[in-house]
C-alpha cells in the first residue's frame, strides 16, 4: 500500500536510538522508493544547530550505521534534503513555535509524532502539542519503551497520553514484533494446517524464549541502572513473543482481533505466589570475563557504574498459562547481557516418542523441536529424527532449515523499517494496546516488589557464559535443559 504524504516529527532526533536505528530505517525506505517525494522528517533537539550542522551530525553518527552496499552519495543527499532540524525545549510549550512553522497545514497529510525520549517526557510533550494545536484528530503518536517503571506509572502514561490522543492514534512500539521471523510465526501457525493440531499441551513439552546479548550496557548505564533486565527486556519483548506463540487463532489479522487474543494470554498467566516467586525466578549480574577471547569488565566496573549496584543484567523466569491449550506446559523466558552468544530465538519442544520400535531406546531419540530464529539470522529450523545412510536401521537427528534471506532472495527489511511503515499507514496490529501494557505490568510487578523488599544481590555470572548456574537449575528441576545445554558435543 502506497504511503500518503507525511510530516514525521522525531522528538529525540539527535539521540542514540534515532541515530542508530530510526534515521537508517527511514533512509532504507527512501532508497526503496516508499517515501513520497515531498515527505518531511523533522528532527527535534535542544542543541542550537542549524540544519546544515545537524546533517553533519547525521554524517558522523547515523551514516555509519548504514550498510556500505546500500549507501550512495546521491541517495544520501536526496534523503538528507527531507530533514528539517528544529531546536526547542520539549518541556516548554512556549518554545514550540519553530515546530509550528515547519509543519505543513494540510488536512491530507499524515502527521506523526515519534517520542524517542524518556517516558517521563511523554505526557509533557503530548500536552504541549495539544496546547499549541499541533495534535490534530488525524495525528499519530509513537511511544518508545520503557512504557513506565511499574503498573502505576504505566497507567499514568496511558491516562495522560490518552487525554490528548485516542487509542487508535497511539502506537506503542516493540521492535521485536517487527521482525520477519515473528510475523512468519503467525504465518506458520495460522497459514498452515500442519502444526495447529499439535500446538497444545498434549504434544508440546515446553517452550523456551531467549534473548541473549554479547554486549554490555555500553553508554546506556544511566538508563540501565534504573531499569534492569526485567523492565528492559522481559516485561515487553519476551512477553510479547510469548503472546504470539500462545495466543488462540484470531478472527483475522486486523489490529483488535490480534490484540484481543494477546491480551487473553497475558491475563491467563498464572499469578506468582510467595513460593513461586522464590522458586521460579533467577536474577543475575555479569562479572568480568571474556567475549570472543577479549577480556571485558564486570557490570560494576563499567563506565559510570555504581560499584555497589544490585541491578540485574540477567533474568530467567518460568511462566505458566492457565488455559485448556497450555495447562501444565512450562514457558521459560530468559534474557541477559554479556552472554556466550548473540541470539534471539523461540524453541518449541515437542514431547518424546512414547515407544521405540527400533533397536534404540527412546532416550536416544532427540525430541522434535521447532526453532524460530529472530537474530542474528532470521529463519526457521525443524529438528527431526531420520535414518542414517547404509545398512541397518539407525536413526540420528537432522535439521530442516528455512533461511528467509536465502529462500526469498529479497533484501531483509529491518524491524524498525517495517514498523515505521505500519505507523505511516495507520496499521496497529504489531503495536501494544493500553490494556495489553497494563496486563503485562500487572503480572511482572510482584517480582519487582519482591526484589525491592528482599534487597538481595543478583547472582554473579562470568561474562561469556549463559548466565548463573541457578538458571540451569530452574529448568533442570523439571527434567529439562536449555537448548544450548541439550545440544550434542
Amino acid at each position: 500500500m502506497a504511503l500518503t504524504d507525511f510530516d514525521l516529527v522525531l522528538f529525540g532526533g539527535g539521540g542514540d536510538l534515532s541515530m542508530r536505528k530510526l534515521i537508517p530505517a527511514l533512509y532504507a525506505r527512501d532508497r526503496a522508493g516508499d517515501l513520497p517525494p515531498t515527505a518531511q522528517i523533522i528532527c527535534i533537539g535542544r542543541h542550537k544547530w542549524s540544519n546544515e550542522e545537524f546533517v553533519a551530525e547525521l554524517n558522523e553518527n547515523s551514516k555509519t550505521h548504514i550498510s556500505e552496499k546500500t549507501l550512495t552519495p546521491a541517495l544520501w543527499e536526496k534523503f538528507c534534503a527531507r530533514i528539517r532540524y528544529v531546536s526547542l525545549d520539549a518541556t516548554d510549550a512556549a518554545t514550540y513555535q519553530p515546530l509550528n512553522d515547519v509543519l505543513r497545514n494540510d488536512a491530507g497529510l499524515t502527521r506523526v509524532f515519534y517520542l524517542a525520549t524518556p517516558p517521563t517526557l511523554f505526557s509533557k510533550i503530548c500536552n504541549n502539542l495539544s496546547a499549541r494545536g499541533l495534535a490534530t484528530e488525524t495525528s499519530r503518536v509513537v511511544l518508545e519503551k520503557p512504557l513506565g517503571r511499574d503498573l502505576a506509572s504505566a497507567k499514568q502514561i496511558n491516562l495522560e497520553v490518552g487525554q490528548v490522543f485516542k487509542e487508535s492514534q497511539i502506537f506503542r512500539i516493540d521492535h521485536y514484533l517487527g521482525k520477519e521471523a515473528v510475523q512468519n510465526l503467525l504465518a506458520l501457525r495460522f497459514g498452515n494446517v500442519l502444526f495447529e493440531p499439535l500446538w497444545r499441551r498434549e504434544w508440546i513439552s515446553d517452550v523456551q524464549i531467549t534473548i541473549a546479548e554479547e554486549i554490555g550496557v555500553g553508554n546506556r548505564m544511566g538508563y540501565y541502572e534504573t531499569s534492569g533486565a526485567l523492565r528492559d527486556m522481559l516485561q515487553n519483548h519476551l512477553l510479547q513473543l510469548l503472546c504470539i506463540v500462545a495466543m488462540e487463532p484470531p478472527l483475522s489479522v486486523t489490529p483488535d482481533a490480534v490484540r484481543d487474543e494477546k491480551l487473553k494470554v497475558l491475563r491467563s498467566l498464572k499469578p506468582f505466589t510467595a513460593a513461586t516467586l522464590a522458586k521460579n525466578i533467577v536474577r543475575g549480574q555479569y562479572r568480568a570475563g571474556h567475549i570472543e577471547g577479549k577480556a571485558v569488565p564486570g557490570y560494576r566496573q563499567e563506565k559510570a557504574a555504581n560499584p555497589d549496584s544490585n541491578t540485574e543484567t540477567f533474568v530467567a523466569i518460568k511462566a505458566e498459562i492457565d488455559t485448556w491449550r497450555w495447562a501444565g506446559v512450562p514457558f521459560y523466558l530468559r534474557s541477559g547481557k554479556r552472554m556466550a552468544d548473540q541470539l534471539a530465538e523461540i524453541v518449541v519442544r515437542f514431547k518424546p516418542i512414547p515407544h521405540s520400535i527400533f533397536a534404540q531406546s527412546t532416550g536416544s531419540f532427540q525430541p522434535n523441536c521447532l526453532i524460530i530464529r529472530l537474530q542474528p539470522d532470521e529463519g526457521l529450523q525443524l529438528n527431526l529424527m531420520a535414518k542414517t545412510p547404509g545398512d541397518g536401521m539407525r536413526l540420528k537427528p537432522v535439521e530442516l532449515e528455512l533461511d528467509f534471506a536465502e529462500t526469498f532472495k529479497t533484501p531483509r527489511m529491518d524491524a524498525y523499517e517495517r514498523l515505521l511503515l505500519d505507523v505511516l499507514r495507520g496499521q496497529l496490529t504489531l503495536f501494544m494496546r493500553s490494556d495489553e501494557l497494563e496486563a503485562a505490568w500487572e503480572w511482572v510487578e510482584p517480582v519487582l516488589r519482591q526484589w525491592e523488599q528482599e534487597g538481595n544481590e543478583p547472582l554473579p555470572y562470568a561474562s561469556g557464559t549463559w548466565g548463573p548456574a541457578a538458571a540451569s537449575a530452574l529448568i533442570g528441576r523439571d527434567g529439562l535443559q536449555w537448548r544450548e545445554e541439550a545440544l550434542p558435543e
